[in-house]
């Protein structure tokens, strides 16, 4: 009959202390949710919670990935860093032909309501420049700021 007693009251400790450790401070319930439903077996899960969205940085298939939220639980996007080799043959190539005294500090690509977008920075002595991609597979200057 203890051992019994002893048994039962261990699982309600940790049934309870699980319902617990879901909830995440400052993060809200739907935006946990749509975490856990979307990306179920997401691993070394951090969160961030911001002014205006809530960042969560995960593990997935041996990728870090991050997805953005709104506080309402909406998906804003989700980015994971890349090589150039990932990149669409059309945005290498052009990136090489157009860009060839330049090497990469930076690529990521972001995925969202409205597609695929890769965004990069490349540096040469004289200047960083941000390129985004377009649907039409080609790169556009996001920003540009001269090195002094």
């Amino acid at each position: 009959m203890k051992k019994s007693i002893l048994i039962l009251a261990l699982v309600l400790v940790g049934i309870s202390s699980f319902s617990f450790a879901a909830d995440i401070p400052g993060i809200n319930n739907q935006v946990q949710t749509r975490f856990n439903r979307e990306f179920v077996n997401a691993k070394d899960v951090k969160w961030e919670s911001h002014k205006k969205f809530i960042k969560v940085s995960f593990q997935l298939n041996d990728m870090v990935l991050f997805a953005y939220y709104l506080p309402n639980g909406d998906q804003l996007a989700v980015t994971r860093f890349i090589s150039p080799n990932q990149l669409p043959i059309r945005l290498l190539t052009t990136l090489k032909k157009d860009h060839s005294g330049y090497w990469i500090s930076d690529l990521f690509e972001l995925n969202d309501n409205d597609g695929t977008e890769y965004y990069i920075t490349i540096e040469n002595d004289s200047q960083t420049k941000v390129l985004k991609s377009s649907a039409d597979g080609e790169w556009s200057t996001y920003s540009i700021v001269k090195k002094l």
